[in-house]
């Protein structure tokens, strides 16, 4: 299946009490469906992977799986703290119907680059599904160094990565490892557009949980080497981008999802949206209605 495009890291709906919302599940996974998404990912970092039961995690997937049959890919976040374990929740995703595995570096650790080539290659073999290397330094404590994943492109079941780094000279330097049998993709809202319009394959995104055709029309642009019209749908959007950072994700999308009618509750030690920031999201909820109205519009061939 092609990994490419405006895939959503997508938040997993919990009610007020803090319990699967799988009502609000089946209704976020058809509006990423209505609204083009071309790939979805489940119990990735964004979706809460850490505060997920075994059994929640099989379900969301299952879920998952049935709902969009096979019409786009579904990446399933498996990276563990070892690699022993991170094989075994690549198992059970591949159990579950996921696509691909979406592997982290193992958090906290910090592994040597020697470390994380073994990692993933032993993932890679035994795990069961096609890899996407996952870096995002920020929140592991560990960067994924580009003369690395060169070593890794190789493998046939390493398929892809999400870079979140925001430099363009990391993203350049990844480029130049793009082939038939690995994407590269940008794993950083702010700055996707402009990895795009460098030759990135697509975005996996925070933001596309509430504004699905803003970003597909987004990456769609890119992709097409549209540089202005790209820019100018990116430019609609630099309000998003802040507010989704504003605060540990995934309160702030969650707290937009919540006012879009989706199951927003959170998971201790996460807690909702400070009072400071709610008189933003309802601003931007309206701004959000009717960016996808337009974006529904927007003619990508013209």
């Amino acid at each position: 299946m092609s990994l490419s495009g405006s895939i959503t890291a997508l938040a997993t709906p919990f009610t007020v009490a803090g319990d699967l919302d799988l009502d609000g599940w089946r209704r976020l996974l058809q509006q990423q469906l209505d609204g083009g998404t071309q790939g979805l990912v489940v119990a990735g970092s964004t979706g809460e992977a850490a505060a997920l039961t075994d059994d929640e995690y099989d379900l969301l997937l299952k879920t998952a799986v049935e709902a969009v049959a096979g019409r786009i890919p579904i990446l399933a976040g498996t990276g563990q703290m070892n690699t022993a374990k991170t094989i075994a929740q690549t198992r059970r995703a591949a159990a579950a119907g996921a696509n691909l595995a979406l592997v982290v570096t193992p958090p906290y650790v910090r592994p040597t680059q020697a470390g994380l080539i073994a990692h993933y290659r032993a993932v890679a073999e035994q795990g069961g599904l096609p890899v996407v290397l996952y870096n995002v330094p920020g929140r592991t404590g560990c960067d994924l160094l580009p003369e690395t994943v060169a070593e890794l492109v190789s493998h046939p079941n390493i398929v892809g990565i999400k870079e979140a780094r925001s430099e363009p000279e990391r993203m350049a330097a990844l480029l130049g490892l793009r082939g038939d049998g690995f994407a590269v993709l940008s794993g950083d809202d702010p700055t996707a557009c402009r990895a795009m319009l460098a030759g990135a394959d697509g975005l996996i995104s925070v933001g596309s949980n509430a504004l699905p055709r803003a970003f597909r029309t987004l990456c769609d642009l890119a992709r097409h080497g549209d540089r202005t019209r790209a820019e100018r749908q990116d430019r609609q959007l630099q309000a998003f981008y802040s507010f989704f950072g504003i605060e540990s994700n995934p309160i702030p999308v969650k707290a937009l999802l919540q006012r879009l009618g989706y199951g927003a509750g959170l998971r201790l030690p996460l807690q909702a949206l400070s009072d400071a920031h709610v008189a933003e999201a309802d601003r931007l909820h309206a701004a959000a209605t009717a960016l996808e109205e337009q974006s529904g519009r927007e003619d990508i061939a013209a």
